[in-house]
């Protein structure tokens, strides 16, 4: 039997296929889907649970004339399939391939680059008021889950686009998740209405109640807020209206035929905004998935070898650790429970994990309230998440010089998931705020102790880890405070010092090594403390050798090395050079492809020593005079 999804090249493809082609083309997607990422890694679930929904979606509309903008994106994988895609739907996510992501250069049915949550329906309003004044009629689609709908800029965007009456249609894919399950009171919204599929079912039997009492056609037809409060009763779809959209829902996802009612409905008879509220199920089609949504959300790539701990494990176990010493001790995510791994804590203790859902900015300002009240709040997330609560960072607990602690995972290079989440900015957006010790462990033992520094330290404190396996090295058993703002050295040489922080540090004493081979002596220090420096330590390194290297997993503006740059100015006869991620966005590829590409690995961290300083390849490796 011919495959269906061979004759579709573009969404105009779809258009003259029958019902039962419809379905044998969903189940090939899905089949293409679960085959490329579990070979090469990436958001399995996600995708799985819209591919009816995308199909139906390219029916309806016309893309990319009319645009639809998929929040996040991490479902978008069947919607590069059908979009002109397919064959190099292989590279998904590999150095040089297709993005992961909804990403406008690579395609233009791509129209919003995503990766980070809540706002799709802000740049759909945009999309929508740019075609009213340049006086278009095409349409403009919002695919936003509910997960993402619990994000504070979702409503801040719901709000004005039911203000201003903008012809908009948002598709919310409620499959009771976001990577974790839903939380908050919007979330159980979703589930009364998820209860009772059959909207206007209910809506008719509403009616029918209504007018069977007195004067009740009178009632139905002429008092509105009755019939407003009698539905509310039943379907809290009235919550939707009263922000000024029209509710359309709840409505079967899988069902291409009845997703395609309710879609060309909308495209042909709405006049303003248009809330369509379909259900899913994350993981669809595949068994694994639909069992374990959340360990399927994003995978990677099957390679038969047994991974060693994650730092993000080191922390959860740490963070339990010390939770059980000290009752005081309580730890906030922002719906990444299982990423971060504060899932293990919360499992022990329920009432002292809290998780806000997708509300960074909330999640930073609530640790601070917590935190006036004696308590110890750890907030674990993402660093590229966190750049979203910058502002509450600074306002509402550094100048208060509140004791909230950062546990900062996914710093640096992340790899495949690219230019949204590599986590290259956090040491510069943390380092320039007053009051904020921002610290990075040279390995997992280091991590631990350093989160139990954190702990003690009674200030605001930023810790910051990769992503990925540790180094493998014993973790001590007793945990011991390190003294803030002090680094160490690892190695001792004359000619080059190297000043490491995080990740960073292992590939500085490997590329020390090297060098060592060719009779170049190293001095490699870790340096921990991005804020405040070991200054002591640093400017007498600097004197003793007048050759500095800094290497960092960040953006070198504001860096690590532009802290280290500013100190060392004005040192006559000193030669520094930077090595971390330049003014650029980092693409995606592995994480040892970009650090090999970034010259952050070994080699080429030794192949900057060499370049930057020629003179230590002469016999007599001159030193540089004042």
């Amino acid at each position: 039997m011919s495959r269906i999804l061979d004759s579709v090249d573009q969404p105009e493809d779809l258009k003259g296929l029958s019902m039962a082609e419809l379905n044998q083309l969903a189940a090939e997607i899905r089949h293409d889907i679960v085959d490329i990422v579990t070979a090469k890694g990436g958001h399995l679930a996600a995708s799985l649970g819209v591919v009816e929904l995308t199909i139906a979606l390219h029916r309806c509309f016309n893309s990319p004339q009319d645009k639809i903008v998929w929040d996040v994106g991490h479902q978008s994988y069947a919607h590069k399939l059908l979009t002109g895609r397919k064959g190099l739907f292989p590279t998904i996510r590999q150095h040089g391939g297709l993005s992961g992501f909804p990403e406008r250069a690579e395609s233009p049915h791509d129209s919003f680059g995503t990766g980070h949550a809540s706002t799709s329906i802000s740049a759909a309003l945009g999309m929508g008021i740019a075609r009213d004044l340049a006086g278009e009629s095409h349409h403009v689609v919002a695919v936003i889950g509910d997960g993402a709908m619990t994000g504070g800029m979702a409503f801040e965007a719901l709000n004005q686009a039911g203000h201003l009456g903008t012809r908009l249609i948002v598709v919310l894919n409620d499959n009771g998740m976001a990577i974790s399950p839903s939380v908050g009171g919007l979330s159980k919204l979703f589930y009364r209405l998820r209860l009772d599929r059959r909207y206007h079912q209910a809506k008719e039997e509403a009616k029918q109640a209504v007018v069977k009492l007195p004067l009740g056609t009178r009632v139905w037809e002429v008092g509105a807020r009755v019939k407003k409060g009698f539905k509310g009763m039943i379907i809290p779809s009235v919550f939707w209206e009263e922000l000024g959209f029209s509710y359309i829902g709840p409505i079967d996802g899988h069902d291409i035929a009845e997703l395609e009612a309710a879609l060309s409905q909308v495209r042909d008879h709405s006049h303003g905004p248009t809330l369509v509220h379909v259900i899913t199920q994350k993981g669809k089609g595949h068994s694994p998935a639909e069992e374990d949504a959340i360990g399927f959300h994003g995978i990677s790539p099957t390679t038969g070898k047994k991974a060693s701990l994650s730092y993000s494990q080191v922390f959860g176990r740490t963070l339990l650790r010390l939770a059980r010493e000290n009752p005081k001790i309580v730890a906030i995510t922002a719906a990444m429970g299982e990423g971060t791994e504060l899932s293990m804590v919360a499992a022990e203790f329920p009432d002292r994990v809290f998780d806000v859902g997708i509300c960074e900015q909330h999640a930073v300002t609530f640790a601070a309230g917590l935190a006036t009240q004696g308590y110890i709040p750890v907030v674990a997330i993402y660093s590229t998440f966190l750049q979203r609560a910058v502002d509450q960072i600074i306002h509402d607990v550094c100048i208060q010089e509140l004791p909230v602690i950062f546990a900062i995972d996914r710093g640096g290079i992340v790899g495949e998931d690219g230019k949204t989440h590599q986590g290259a900015f956090d040491l510069s957006y943390l380092a320039f705020i007053p009051n904020m010790v921002v610290a990075a462990p040279k390995d997992e033992n280091e991590l631990q102790h350093l989160l139990y520094t954190a702990v003690r330290a009674n200030r605001p404190f930023a810790l910051r880890y990769p992503r990925g396996s540790t180094l493998g090295v014993a973790l001590d058993e007793e945990l011991r405070e390190i003294p803030i703002g002090k680094g160490e050295v690892l190695r001792q040489g004359g000619d080059v010092a190297i000043l490491a922080i995080g990740v960073s540090v292992a590939s500085s004493l490997e590329a020390a090594q090297r060098l060592a081979g060719k009779g170049i002596e190293c001095t490699v220090v870790n340096a921990r403390f991005a804020k405040p420096l070991d200054s002591s330590l640093i400017l007498d390194l600097a004197g003793d050798t007048k050759r500095v290297v800094t290497v960092e997993e960040n953006a070198l503006w504001g860096g690590f090395g532009s802290a280290v740059v500013g100190l060392l100015s004005g040192i006559p006869g000193l030669k520094v050079e930077c090595i971390g991620l330049p003014d650029q966005f980092v693409e995606h590829g592995p994480q040892a492809t970009l650090r090999a590409k970034y010259h952050l690995d070994a080699e080429g961290i030794a192949n900057r020593v060499l370049t930057s300083f020629p003179e230590l390849s002469h016999p007599l490796k001159a030193k540089p005079t004042g």
